[in-house]
């Protein structure tokens, strides 16, 4: 009765994501680790079940690492690959921004658990009788469908943006601040530092707008299958984000040049220009400088999975 107590007690704790309990009691004895109920084989599935990567983690301390990974259930017949094709609980993905970020989690996981798992277990059916590459499909049909939306709207909003910015750079290179000169038709601060600072500002902005431009033309046209989701679909994003707040930044600079060379004689007003012109920047960065950094490390970084457990046993 006390074993039976623990067990319940690991497998809860396991599920709440505890680590540093599941942990001391596998760690003091490996029995545990089978300890499971009746939705789960042993702790692992129920790691995966809600989404506990640090506890999951432990999985690579075993060298029975094979025989956890292709057990199933005995009640739904559903494997440890079953587990990541089942749709995670909503608590598990609300710290994670946007619908396409939340699908591409979820991802991960499927990805991380097949590959660990035997495969033979990859065509294996449940009591449904899917494999668990099809419970994947069915359980996050909406979250991709979100995902899709999520994207398209965020690439639409953008899009708009870069295309005012490459017209406005593009305008500007035919009206320099000063004019041209009547006689050879080169400007007329041409031999001004200033004047090549604005030239470079704004050729930047308008290569940079524009490579962001076709990046969110390439998230509007894309496929969206599920593997899109995975690493093509945020690396357009990543690079289109970068780029628009690239531009902005040239823009500005562009902006504050021209006006420096048109007001050279008044000094006094240079401070509040670039006071003013770092506005629209600032408020970029507020609203999706977060965004870009969150896509990034969940696109780029190693793994959410702890691969270095030293073995135990």
């Amino acid at each position: 009765m006390r074993t039976g107590r623990v067990r319940d007690a690991i497998v809860r704790a396991t599920k709440e994501g505890i680590f540093e309990f599941v942990f001391e009691m596998v760690k003091a004895d490996p029995i545990f680790v089978f300890s499971h109920d009746a939705e789960s084989s042993n702790i692992f599935s129920a790691a995966v079940q809600y989404r506990r990567a640090k506890i999951f983690g432990l999985i690579y301390g075993f060298n029975m690492k094979s025989a956890l990974a292709g057990a199933s259930d005995s009640s739904y017949g559903n494997t440890l690959l079953h587990m990541a094709g089942m749709s995670a609980p909503s608590t598990s993905l609300d710290h994670i921004a946007g619908a396409a970020l939340q699908m591409q989690r979820e991802l991960q996981w499927f990805k991380e658990v097949e590959s660990i798992v035997p495969p033979r277990v990859h065509g294996h059916l449940n009591k449904q009788g899917l494999t668990p590459r099809q419970l994947f499909t069915k359980n996050h049909e909406d979250m991709m469908s979100k995902g899709e939306k999520w994207m398209k709207d965020t690439a639409s909003s953008c899009t708009m943006v870069g295309a005012l910015i490459v017209t406005i750079m593009f305008v500007a290179v035919f009206t320099v601040p000063g004019g041209n000169d009547q006689n050879n038709g080169f400007p007329i601060f041409l031999n001004k530092k200033l004047f090549l600072v604005f030239i470079v500002s704004d050729a930047l902005s308008l290569f940079s707008s524009s490579t962001s431009v076709l990046m969110f033309l390439g998230i509007l046209t894309s496929r969206y299958a599920e593997e899109d989701f995975l690493e093509s679909l945020p690396r357009k994003m990543i690079i289109g984000l970068s780029t628009l707040f690239f531009s902005i930044v040239a823009m500005m600079t562009t902006f504050s040049a021209a006006l420096l060379l048109m007001l050279h004689e008044q000094s006094w007003i240079f401070k509040p220009v670039i006071c003013l012109a770092s506005i629209p920047i600032t408020l970029f960065v507020l609203m999706q400088f977060p965004l870009l950094v969150a896509m990034a490390n969940s696109t780029y970084r190693p793994s959410i999975f702890d691969r270095k457990m030293k073995r135990w046993f």
